[in-house]
């Protein structure tokens, strides 16, 4: 195929015949990638391999996108983005430019930058300007001496006063009485006058150090005003267009989502910047992916060559006005193909149940208006009380769920999570061998607050999140794992497995942390637990159906 006019539509230099074009276009936050754009894709990455000035900066890893289009002359091509910049610049010849070049020389954002910068620089300047710090160092000291110094006198304060009143009870005549009272007067003024003049060499001192506070605090609250200024100017500029024709601001776009105000980097990321050179140039949209190159960060869990779901924190509000206008594939997620599914029931008494979740059902009630286990249960068990399930499984992790019949037994269940004497372990199957065959896993673990419902290993603001696997079997290039979890973190076993100072190695079918599958190979096999009335200690097993 030729090249085409545009020359950010790059002709696919393999054959595509027989592919047939997508009825409909990409769910971006949940999709398997179309046949066109995973042959985009592949010729984007064989461009990225010849990028040698490049090589350091990809291999410590970025997103990048593409999107599969059609000229208004009908002819088929793709174009390509990356998230962010690239070697610290936002346009290169392959790829699509920004929404809105924040970079470009001699526009308003770089020099206000400048001044921000400048104003930094200066800040610390004088924070670290020795008259400052010896200042400050002076404070300290003379607060010191002074507290030290006056606890002494009012030591020999109480003494001298001790000596007066031991003489007075002995008997003394007036005259010595009356010395005595002049004593402790003097004594008295002497303190006074001791804690007067320390108290001026540290006022003396601190209006010396207060001068140069103020500056800083004026300087800090000066760089917070222009900073919230020229974010929210930015904001202003990312004009984003949607099939429509229709303009709207960053910041127009995110008031009315809970955080309210567009967060760092909005409008950067690979999706947007291709849906916008598109409605730019009058080209068709029909598909899109968006693919992961290099090394994982530290503390997400990224897979190279892996594709990924548009971000929910950044992209998720752009890409609702962006595809207004489209027709968009509907989320697959909203399917809910196990609602018809028979409940198994493991285990069952007057008080309780264990049942076998089947994988692709939520435990509880999410945001999007499909069926849950908690729902069906409710229905089955009208007459129970509280709200009968005791602990969560995602809902692609298939296995036993412990339910309760009753409020008091669901209490007490759960102090037994909370108390950690109810014993779990899982099944899964993992990517790649597993070298050790047993071991414990502590990686904290905390919300991708940008992305949800996705994990980031954070050891230092994390929650802790502890757990001790078992290798049961290895065949070829896949481990057969038991997990024994301390912890209930969201995604904890998946993180676990897949975070490189983890195990290293995905569960199959994990969509967020490793490659997709039929399904997520990860099953709640065996639950023990005391019975809160019986007293005894029960075992439920649920054989993993893989």
């Amino acid at each position: 195929m030729e090249a085409h006019q545009d020359t950010k539509v790059h002709a696919f230099q393999s054959s595509v015949a027989g592919i047939t074009l997508p009825r409909r276009f990409t769910f971006p936050f949940h999709y398997t990638p179309h046949p066109l754009c995973v042959k985009a894709a592949e010729e984007v990455q064989t461009y990225l391999r010849h990028q040698t000035a490049w090589a350091e900066e990809l291999q410590r890893g970025k997103m990048f996108g593409v999107l599969v289009v059609e000229t208004v002359s009908g002819e088929l091509g793709y174009l390509a983005a990356f998230s962010g910049n690239l070697l610290g610049e936002n346009q290169w010849d392959f790829f699509v430019p920004p929404i809105y070049d924040l970079l470009r020389p001699g526009s308003y954002f770089p020099e206000e930058e400048q001044r921000i910068s400048a104003m930094n620089q200066e800040i610390v300047r004088l924070q670290t300007d020795p008259d400052y710090t010896h200042l400050r160092t002076e404070v300290e000291r003379i607060t010191s001496a002074a507290a030290e110094e006056l606890r002494q006198a009012k030591h020999i304060l109480k003494t001298e006063k001790e000596r007066r009143e031991h003489l007075r009870q002995a008997g003394v005549d007036e005259t010595i009485a009356k010395a005595l009272i002049q004593e402790s007067q003097f004594q008295k003024a002497e303190y006074k006058r001791l804690e007067r003049r320390w108290q001026a060499q540290i006022t003396e001192t601190r209006q010396a150090l207060s001068a140069y506070e103020a500056q800083i605090t004026a300087l800090k609250q000066e760089r917070k005003h222009r900073s919230a200024a020229l974010q929210q100017w930015l904001f202003e500029q990312y004009q984003v267009l949607n099939a429509r024709g229709e303009r709207k601001p960053l910041t127009e776009i995110f008031a009315s989502t809970a955080q309210g105000t567009p967060p760092a980097g909005a409008g950067e990321c690979a999706a947007p910047k291709l849906l916008q050179y598109a409605y730019l140039h009058h080209l068709k949209p029909h598909c899109m992916a968006e693919f992961w190159w290099g090394d994982s960060p530290k503390q997400e869990i990224r897979q190279h060559g892996n594709y990924y779901p548009a971000c929910k924190g950044k992209c998720e509000p752009i890409l609702g006005h962006m595809l207004q206008g489209l027709s968009v594939d509907p989320n697959p997620l909203l399917t809910n193909t196990q609602e018809k599914m028979p409940i198994e029931i493991v285990y069952e008494d007057d008080w309780l149940l264990v049942i076998n979740k089947p994988a692709g059902m939520l435990s509880v009630p999410g945001k999007e208006a499909i069926s849950s286990m908690a729902e069906r249960l409710r229905a089955r068990y009208p007459e129970a009380e509280g709200p009968m399930i005791v602990h969560r499984l995602d809902m692609a992790t298939s296995g036993l769920l412990l339910v309760a019949k009753q409020k008091t037994i669901h209490q007490q269940l759960q102090a037994q999570f909370h108390h950690r004497t109810i014993r779990k372990r899982y099944i899964a199957l993992l990517e790649g061998i597993v070298t050790s065959d047993q071991g414990t896993i502590s990686l904290s673990l905390a919300p991708d607050l940008l992305d949800r419902p996705r994990q980031r290993v954070d050891q230092e603001q994390g929650k802790p999140a502890i757990t001790d696997y078992q290798v049961l079997s290895r065949e070829a290039d896949h481990t057969r794992i038991a997990f024994y979890p301390h912890t209930g973190r969201t995604h904890q076993l998946r993180v676990h497995a897949a975070h490189p100072e983890g195990l290293g190695c995905p569960i199959m079918g994990d969509t967020l942390y490793g490659h997709p599958a039929d399904r997520l190979y990860l099953h709640a096999e065996s639950l023990t637990f005391t019975h809160p009335i019986t007293e005894e200690r029960i075992t439920v097993v649920s054989p993993a159906p893989f």
